[in-house]
């Protein structure tokens, strides 16, 4: 029973503290706002993605030397 109410807080926390910026942002009538708010995490998700690339491709020059 402890254990549910672990994972029941955890829920809360997640839905009514980390999400709330986010339900604002939803029901905002600001395309501007909505749009920056996703092109931000596609930024992010890109600056990974070539980070990611180049840390194989020095894995791959270390392993060829």
């Amino acid at each position: 029973m402890i254990v549910n109410n672990v994972f029941k807080a955890i829920g809360d926390f997640c839905a009514n503290v980390l999400f709330a910026p986010f339900e604002e942002v939803r029901f905002s009538d600001n395309w501007w706002l909505q749009n920056t708010a996703s092109w931000i995490f596609i930024i992010i998700a890109f600056v990974g993605f070539i980070y990611w690339l180049n840390q194989l491709k020095i894995h791959r020059n270390s392993i060829n030397e």
